[in-house]
């Protein structure tokens, strides 16, 4: 996500104020009924349109992403709407998301723990010793329930490495940031499922026309 502005005034009652800049957590975001219709889409997708990686599988919408920028391509309706609608709580500045990604994780998958930004590292400092383990590197997390929305912002999206432990249940200790904007109990172990999250995102550069591919004689 595209970072444009410091604060976005219409998710300031979701802050998480355990967490540092800037996460907001909206439980219920979306009803029921729209978490199944939506749901029904993805899996009505043609199977070329899933890519299988290491850790999951996903669905790639809006275009594709190319080392000089996105080469475009129109949303569907069904995902239109939703990205019309986080667009306008202003959290890409004013400006409207043009890419979605919709990832699936089923019980025991995750994702590496990834760099977010230009070569920070977790925590506050630039660099992490190498000596460290992954839990002592591990800063908090974020419950994310069905039909929830989260926002990544500020230094929480530029500087920490993210990640999804490969698991079959989590347990909810003081390191969950949003425990108090969810229906869960503390200590309790919650077992996976299936779990579809839509990640939408804006990509800055867009290409006019398709890069073009070849071969060196």
């Amino acid at each position: 996500m595209e970072v444009l502005s410091p604060r976005v005034p219409a998710l300031d009652p979701f802050i998480a104020q355990e967490a540092p800049p800037a996460a907001y957590y909206v439980p219920d975001f979306i009803s029921e009924a729209e978490e199944a219709r939506l749901l029904q889409q993805v899996y009505a997708a043609p199977k070329p349109k899933w890519t299988q990686l290491s850790g999951r599988r996903l669905q790639n919408w809006g275009g594709l992403p190319h080392p000089k920028g996105l080469v475009p391509e129109p949303l569907p309706p069904w995902l239109q709407r939703w990205v019309e609608e986080v667009s306008a709580l202003g959290v890409f500045g004013g400006q409207a998301a043009n890419h979605v990604l919709v990832n699936e994780y089923r019980p025991g998958q995750g994702i590496m723990v990834s760099p977010r930004g230009r070569g920070h590292r977790s925590g506050r400092a630039p660099q992490v010793p190498a000596a460290q383990t992954e839990e002592q590197r591990h800063v908090l997390s974020l419950l994310l329930e069905p039909r929830s929305l989260l926002v990544l912002r500020e230094e929480l999206y530029s500087r920490y490495l993210h990640g999804i432990r490969a698991a079959t249940s989590d347990a909810l200790t003081a390191k969950v940031a949003n425990l108090s904007a969810c229906r869960a109990v503390p200590g309790a172990l919650l077992p996976r499922g299936t779990r579809v999250s839509l990640t939408i995102r804006r990509v800055p550069k867009v290409l006019r026309t398709a890069p073009m591919l070849g071969r060196r004689k």
